[in-house]
């Protein structure tokens, strides 16, 4: 009975330490940019209707936000959960922030891309409207 119950409890210490370990690795290291981050990991958004995910990229890393929503715009859909700020010039919503984290082409020449499945979009972010199961990209770019 004894080698039982210590084979179970190391079975079980075995896959917390597993599950630990793996978690460490779904984080990204708070260096550079992302050190301003708001969210460092995958995270989770709303109750509504429609589910889209959008996938924060600055170099080789990445988060993403899987948010659901009953906004026709993915602009406010976003933007309700802090997701990004901007201003508002000629052509729609300027993005500045995501996720925490400037990007600002007149101090640096950085700037937000704005992608759907990998496309460059030509419409701004508060003039898109989105759908259940869509997924977008704002990528930093210099």
């Amino acid at each position: 009975m004894k080698k039982t119950l210590t084979a179970v409890l190391a079975m079980l210490l075995i896959l917390a330490s597993v599950f630990t370990l793996s978690a460490c690795f779904d984080t990204v290291e708070a260096e550079g940019l992302w050190e301003n981050a708001t969210y460092r990991r995958d995270m989770s958004f709303g109750n509504g209707e429609k589910t889209v995910k959008v996938e924060v990229k600055v170099g080789e890393d990445s988060v993403t936000f899987t948010v659901k929503s009953d906004d026709k715009y993915l602009g406010d859909a976003l933007a309700e959960h802090g997701l990004i700020e901007g201003v508002e010039g000629q052509f729609g919503l300027y993005i500045k922030k995501v996720n925490g984290m400037l990007a600002d082409y007149d101090v640096d020449k950085s700037w937000w891309g704005f992608y759907k499945n990998g496309e460059y979009q030509m419409l701004g972010i508060d003039l898109t409207e989105f759908a259940d199961g869509e997924h977008y990209e704002l990528v930093y770019e210099r």
